[in-house]
């Protein structure tokens, strides 16, 4: 299964991608994260693989440092058997952070305590916090999902045409946490015991890790 995973890698863009999709999917979901997206690019030699990660819809609030930290970890550990990706690589995983556009229903979920600002289908912009989301077929919701935001206003997803996170002077705590990176760079099988080791040193000093294959 190995052999054909690697051709795939080898082409670059959307097939890599999807190549360390089907390797990092199942680790991601083990770790109790959602896995939102995968970029394969090349950064002169060596090729980047950028991982984004996220809790699951049903839960507010920012993934922790420590967290990414153990996901990272599993994450290069499943790139280094599979062997997916061939040749030096450099692996980033992060958090989507507050800058990540409101495309998805599980997105307004993952926004909910948040301020958020919305473009509306009649040309309306809004700004409110949001409070909850009805899912459709439910009570308040039977006609399609709903956005519920303070002030008592409620706001069918459908009528939003854009939708995005307002940075709070308050919560510029939780916007450190989502914008944490773990970094790691990589030589995959070629990496030997004592590079290992240099990541752990490395993971030590905060919650970006660097490693040169």
């Amino acid at each position: 299964m190995a052999g054909p995973r690697n051709e795939q890698g080898r082409g670059g863009g959307a097939a890599a991608a999807d190549a360390v999709r089907a390797v990092v999917g199942p680790v991601v979901h083990t770790a109790g994260l959602w896995l939102e997206d995968v970029q394969v690019s090349r950064a002169g030699a060596r090729s980047v693989v950028r991982v984004t990660v996220d809790l699951p819809e049903d839960e507010v609030g920012a993934l922790g440092s420590d967290a990414l930290d153990e996901v990272s970890r599993a994450v290069s550990a499943a790139l280094d058997a599979d062997d997916v990706v061939p040749g030096a690589y450099t692996l980033e995983v992060s958090t989507p952070g507050t800058s990540r556009p409101l495309t998805q229903l599980r997105h307004f979920k993952r926004a909910r305590t948040r301020l958020v600002s919305l473009r509306l289908a009649d040309g309306r912009t809004l700004e409110a916090r949001l409070l909850d989301v009805l899912e459709a077929g439910t009570e308040g919701a039977e006609d399609g999902a709903v956005l519920v935001l303070d002030g008592g206003a409620r706001v069918p997803v459908a009528d939003v045409r854009k939708g995005r996170v307002e940075v709070e002077l308050k919560r510029l705590d939780d916007l450190d946490d989502t914008q944490d990176t773990d970094e790691t760079g990589d030589e995959g099988d070629d990496v030997g015991a004592d590079a290992a080791d240099d990541a752990e040193d490395a993971d030590d000093a905060g919650p970006a890790r660097t490693q040169e294959g």
